[in-house]
């Protein structure tokens, strides 16, 4: 995995982890890797995995079956959705309003660019 310096990788793994759910690679009620496993695929500290898992679990993303491991929650997909939803509107739409303003682009010209991103990622 390929981290970026603007964000802790605790996060970005959290992103990871979360986008395996929201394609549905990952069910819920199913086991994930254990910490140890995510951080030798990661190739990431240990200590940097169990502070995904500690947030993920704080947002009730996924739980701990004490000496089994960590799971997906029934509910992830909906949590995931309503997280992300709120994080993208607060921290990214602003700068993309901007610069659709900046540009004078009409909402209706950037359709057929989303349908075609949509048809092209996630067949």
């Amino acid at each position: 995995m390929e981290f970026k310096d603007s964000q802790a990788i605790y996060l970005q793994i959290a992103d990871y982890i979360c986008e395996q759910v929201l394609l549905r690679k990952w069910q819920p009620e199913e086991r994930i890797p254990s910490v140890r496993e995510l951080a030798v695929s990661l190739e990431v500290n240990p200590n940097t995995v169990m502070r995904t898992c500690e947030l993920l679990q704080q947002q009730e993303i996924i739980y701990n079956k004490r000496g089994i491991g960590y799971f997906i929650s029934g509910d992830a997909v909906k949590k995931i959705k309503q997280f992300k939803k709120e994080t993208f509107i607060t921290n990214e739409l602003p700068s993309l309003f901007r610069s659709i303003y900046l540009l004078d682009i009409d909402l209706d010209e950037l359709k057929p660019y989303y349908e075609k991103f949509k048809k092209s990622n996630f067949k």
